[in-house]
């Protein structure tokens, strides 16, 4: 039986949508407004499922304009029926020439996959608003191409290239769990021995729980019950400034939150001690212990900790979440996420993580320790259950559907974004740097393609996409409740069913509606003066409409509960 094509499929659902619609639709004006509303989003979400291009959205986009404006003023079924199945044979060919599909699983040729990437990643960083990235890909366990897009410096039209240094944010987790079982293969370390052992003179602070229990596997597999960490500009400093030492930084970063090894919390202090532990041992800084023990010997040649003065100008500007230039940054600590590097160098590191068949011979861990580093440590619950089943040794394990596990970090900082994904038994690997704070979605749609290329199955990173879709969904329904609920208002106040009334309490259900709406209010002003929300990193500009749309539907609930019903009413 032949496959369907996927054109046709969303040419048949768009036309049954549409004459499916008409049957409901009457000669008043509300419900024509709410039926124009619905081809709205129904074009929106249908680019988001069926991979169109930006032709075929552009399309869309004037044919469901088109469809409104002949929903709202020629209301009739009739007339409707006829625009609809008219607009439904125009676009239907057009969505058809208009389409990019998603390269084809039948296949594994690499031009294929770059030529979809050349096409693609251009319209996917203009519609996400992503200023620069840098892509690198590992296939056959060996790293076999890498490109750059956009700018790494809008203002002063500066390109991004393949040997710009990124910060890699807490990919750097990833690189430092080599580092410490590079220490263990040495016999210097034991993962199950209580750190305190390990850090001489530092005293890690009295808590209500066991510091005992704080153990190297703890600690790699953010398991310790450490807290998150300071995040934000407040621990941003510039190149070579005067900034905390590590002790210092890290005695007052320091602190447990919960019983050490009784659940996942992700957490920067407990990779920044592990950077303290690493230094106490081998007796060198870290940054050159990491130098000399695992980067240099990966190939990692234009990646470091420590960031000479030569390499500064090669380090693209950072854009935060507004757009906002962010200039180049260091942080007093650097284990969890103070790597710098370019998207090769990263490919470099996926390559020698490989298991299996496409094990590299390097002479940094042994194969034993690689596996270690992707054995689960710890299921993981909450917002990052969404995205990955466990947590090994400074990486998140995702269960593929055919029975392999994928391997991954992402990395967030101030203006950036970073991520990685491999299936160390299939050879397969893809880096992508952005800086950008907005790049989530566009790194979630890229990771779906490409996981359907190599045949990996569907990566739960692509699960970012349907929860945009389902804000989407959500901002939809607020709007058309509050659009609803005013309407209501309004025209019980203009028919003289319901009256100013300054004493809501009178009644139970108007004063329910007041305490729902200043609830909904003051959550949305906490939010607003909290220095980092991570749902706003996720879904960037989509938060931001949804909480508009709840606020207005907070004001209509408060302002429609200081109006009584009349006794006509």
């Amino acid at each position: 039986m032949a496959k369907l094509n996927k054109n046709r499929i969303s040419g048949v659902w768009l036309f049954f949508i549409m004459n499916f619609t008409r049957t409901w639709i009457h000669n008043n004006t509300h419900k024509s407004i709410l039926s124009a509303i619905l081809f709205h989003f129904m074009g929106n979400y249908t680019g988001e499922l069926f991979n169109l291009s930006p032709r075929a959205e552009i399309v869309q986009c004037i044919a469901t304009l088109l469809l409104t404006l002949i929903v709202v003023f020629y209301q009739g079924p009739k007339t409707l029926k006829k625009s609809a199945t008219m607009v439904a044979f125009i676009l239907l060919p057009l969505i058809a020439s208009g389409y990019t599909p998603p390269p084809s699983n039948n296949t594994r040729s690499l031009r294929q996959f770059i030529q979809y990437c050349d096409n693609r990643i251009p319209y996917l960083m203009d519609q996400y608003d992503i200023p620069g990235v840098s892509i690198a890909l590992v296939h056959a366990g060996e790293p076999v191409w890498s490109a750059a897009w956009g700018y790494a410096d809008q203002e002063h039209n500066r390109k991004m290239t393949t040997d710009a240094i990124c910060r890699v944010e807490s990919i750097s987790k990833s690189v430092t769990a080599w580092g410490a079982l590079n220490l263990v293969e040495k016999g210097l370390l034991d993962p199950d021995a209580a750190v305190q052992e390990y850090l001489k003179d530092f005293k890690l602070p009295t808590s209500p729980y066991d510091g005992k229990s704080i153990t190297i596997r703890t600690l790699l597999s953010n398991t310790s019950g450490m807290r998150l960490g300071t995040i934000g500009k407040s621990v941003e400093y510039e190149p070579h400034s005067e900034m905390p030492s590590l002790q210092e930084f890290i005695k007052h970063e320091v602190g447990l939150v919960r019983e050490p090894g009784t659940g996942f919390l992700y957490s920067n202090v407990g990779f920044n001690l592990l950077q303290l532990v690493v230094e106490q041992v081998s007796g060198l800084d870290f940054a050159a212990y990491m130098d000399e023990e695992i980067l240099n010997p990966l190939g990692m040649n234009r990646a470091g900790f420590d960031l000479p003065d030569t390499l500064l100008s090669s380090v693209p500007t950072g854009y935060d979440l507004e757009g906002t230039p962010v200039p180049v940054y260091v942080y007093p600590a650097s284990a969890s996420g103070g790597l710098f590097a370019t998207a090769e160098d990263i490919a470099r590191f996926v390559s020698a993580g490989m298991t299996g068949p496409y094990a590299k011979k390097q002479r940094v861990l042994e194969p034993e320790s690689i596996n270690k580093l992707y054995t689960p440590q710890v299921e993981i619950p909450s917002l990052f259950g969404i995205v990955a089943d466990a947590y090994g040794f400074g990486h998140f394990i995702e269960n593929l559907s055919d029975g392999r596990k994928a391997v991954w970090h992402g990395g967030q900082g101030h203006g950036w974004m970073t991520h990685f994904h491999s299936v160390p038994a299939s050879g397969d690997g893809i880096v992508i740097l952005t800086n950008s704070q907005r790049s989530w979605p566009f790194m979630a749609r890229l990771l779906s393609d490409w996981g359907k290329w190599c045949k990996v199955g569907r990566i739960k990173m692509g699960r970012i996409t349907c929860g945009i879709i389902a804000l989407k969904v959500f901002i939809a329904i607020v709007v058309l409740l509050s659009l609803g609920l005013l309407f209501l208002l309004f025209r019980d106040w203009r028919k003289g069913r319901r009256r100013p009334d300054a004493k809501p309490w009178r009644a139970k259900g108007r004063l329910l509606q007041l305490a729902a709406g200043l609830t909904i209010s003051s959550v949305l002003i906490w939010s607003s003066l909290q220095p980092y929300l991570m749902v706003e990193s996720i879904f960037p500009g989509v938060v931001g409409y949804a909480g508009y749309a709840l606020l207005g539907f907070a004001l209509i609930l408060v302002t429609s509960a200081f109006f009584r019903q009349t006794k006509n009413g």
